[in-house]
């Protein structure tokens, strides 16, 4: 530790405390996440064990990069490059209004971050605004994977019990423990509409009852003609038939019709029909940016 010095106290993450410092010989701003190590058996937590892992194979401009990892005793340090917000901060800072361009910016970032770890078969399972980082050159950078896991053949069972309920899609909320990558676009989905009305949630339910209903009351009532399975989900409930709210302008006022299409391809309550990460980038909405 004596390679860094610490600035000030910035944030609690998902399992320690997370510091402003800077490199003593280079000057370079770092952020450092401090895991205090239990004192029993246990020693470092799953989460921060997995992070680790996960983010030595993830090199993207927009994911969050780690540059060090230091070891002691009684804690361990993971030394992240330093961004200067979470995107939950910058909506409280940006005044109740993003200008189009950042909206688009900001989810084409999202969006090409996601892609990467879809390729590398790595699903994040908790995307919030809270865990997207930007930095004061408007990079976007996906942060905290701590319930991020790896995918593939043979499939596997994963928890239900993952994504904060308000970015958590339907499949998960009846229960699933087989799903996609369409995980995350769902969340994708949710800050794009949070983005693009600057700061307010899509769906900001109570408990898994009310955010099933806020959702159904968006999109219709999933039958087994549109949503073939849905009743066999082991936390499957019938809810009353909402019809289908065709016209998206009253939920996302400010953005763009094309903005409004890819939106209505990403909050689908089938994962069957949403789109992914990569076929998302591919959209219209995009059309004017680079494919760097």
């Amino acid at each position: 530790m004596h390679k860094y010095e610490k600035i000030e106290k910035i944030g609690e993450g998902t399992y320690g405390t997370v510091f402003k410092a800077k490199k003593r010989d280079s000057g370079e701003v770092v952020a450092l996440k401090r895991v205090q190590l239990d004192d029993d058996d246990e020693g470092v937590p799953s989460s921060a064990l997995r992070e680790i892992c996960i983010l030595k194979e993830l090199n993207h401009r927009n994911i969050v990069r780690l540059h060090d990892v230091l070891h002691s005793e009684r804690k361990m340090t993971l030394v992240f490059e330093y961004c200067e917000q979470d995107l939950k901060k910058y909506f409280d800072s940006c005044g109740g209004d993003i200008d189009p361009v950042t909206v688009q910016s900001f989810m084409y970032q999202l969006l090409k971050g996601l892609a990467f770890c879809h390729q590398q078969n790595i699903l994040h399972r908790d995307l919030k605004p809270q865990n997207l980082l930007i930095n004061k050159r408007g990079e976007l950078k996906l942060a905290d994977f701590g319930l991020a896991r790896s995918f593939g053949i043979p499939v596997r069972c994963y928890s239900a019990e993952v994504v904060t309920l308000w970015y958590r899609p339907p499949d998960v909320l009846f229960g699933a423990k087989l799903y996609t990558t369409t995980i995350d676009t769902w969340s994708a989905g949710c800050i794009f509409a949070e983005i693009s009305n600057a700061g307010v949630p899509l769906f900001p339910g109570n408990d898994v009852e009310d955010q099933l209903k806020r959702i159904f009351k968006l999109l219709g009532t999933p039958t087994e003609a549109t949503w073939p399975g849905v009743s066999k989900l082991p936390d499957f409930k019938i809810f009353p038939m909402y019809p289908v709210v065709s016209n998206w302008q009253h939920v996302v006022p400010k953005l763009s019709v094309t903005g409004q299409d890819l939106l209505h391809h990403l909050i689908v309550a089938n994962p069957a029909h949403r789109f992914t990460a990569e076929v998302a980038l591919k959209h219209n909405f995009f059309c004017n940016m680079s494919t760097t």
